[in-house]
């Protein structure tokens, strides 16, 4: 019998990947939910999946909630600025516990592209080497719905302003991302591998502005602006300067190639295509 535990599952990618492991036959009782806040994960619990207190930032509660774990899905933190330490926190813990292989969601070429949230997980899989527990990094792409926080925005003006120009992204929804990670945990053969993870056919701004207009019935156009005049312009709608600046160099980051890949890594570990962006648009309205 394996032991799996997620992270992080009472947030969407870890609450994918957890009823990702129930759908590929993993018993529920076999699977630990990593959580600071058991309520939030009612419905994992009442499949039979066990539930424990795990804190990234306390590192008091992560042995006992590793104890007896084999293989552990570390989903990276939302914290920017404090990860680095709390994924330390967690692989120290794993290795005293025990666990034999860490499966760790990365980013995009996190060795030695120049993409603003890439330095700590660069970080992490220095800390993953060096801690000697087996490991397998999944570099993932964008998620699709880091675009559709601000549809009706976009349609109410009726165009998405970017700096991305034809930048293309190997983007897929998160729950790909998921599934993909649940597969990583259960299957052998993955053990200190570096899988580059991402959508295909991949898509530009100018893509997802058609697929929009297509699944809400508006049309909306991308427009393509100077990384100043998207600065100036999310000022102008009320973002601080630390955040618009952030912002565009992530359009800046998408332009120059950074959330593009072709390894096909994504599609071999789902065992299938990846879904496309207009069924992704199409599934997250609803």
């Amino acid at each position: 019998m394996t032991t799996y535990a997620v992270t992080g599952a009472s947030g969407p990618f870890g609450h994918h990947a957890v009823t990702s492991l129930i759908e590929a036959g993993v018993p529920a009782s076999d699977i630990v939910a990593l959580v600071r806040t058991p309520s939030k994960v009612q419905d994992l619990a009442d499949q039979g999946v066990q539930v424990r207190v795990a804190d990234y930032s306390d590192a008091a509660t992560l042995p006992d909630a590793l104890a007896g774990v084999d293989t552990l899905l570390l989903v990276s933190g939302s914290e920017v600025g404090q990860r680095v330490a709390q994924h330390t926190n967690v692989i120290d813990a794993a290795k005293t516990a025990g666990v034999s292989r860490i499966v760790y969601t990365s980013a995009p070429r996190a060795d030695t592209t120049e993409l603003a949230l890439a330095p700590e997980h660069k970080a992490t899989e220095e800390a993953l080497r060096a801690s000697g527990v087996a490991f397998t990094i999944l570099r993932n792409s964008w998620y699709v719905e880091n675009y559709l926080g601000q549809v009706e925005q976009y349609r109410a003006t009726g165009e998405i302003v970017g700096a991305a120009g034809d930048g293309l992204v190997s983007g897929a929804p998160r729950a790909d991302f998921a599934e993909a990670a649940a597969a990583a945990l259960v299957q052998s053969g993955h053990e200190n591998a570096v899988y580059e993870l991402g959508g295909a056919p991949a898509f530009t701004m100018t893509d997802l502005a058609a697929a929009l207009s297509t699944a809400t019935g508006t049309t909306i156009v991308y427009r393509d602006v100077t990384p100043d005049e998207l600065v100036a312009t999310l000022e102008g709608v009320g973002l601080d300067s630390g955040t618009a600046g952030f912002v565009t160099a992530l359009d800046v980051a998408t332009k120059r190639g950074d959330l593009f890949t072709d390894s096909g890594d994504l599609q071999r570990l789902l065992g299938r295509e990846s879904t496309p962006l207009a069924d992704a648009i199409a599934a997250a309205l609803k």
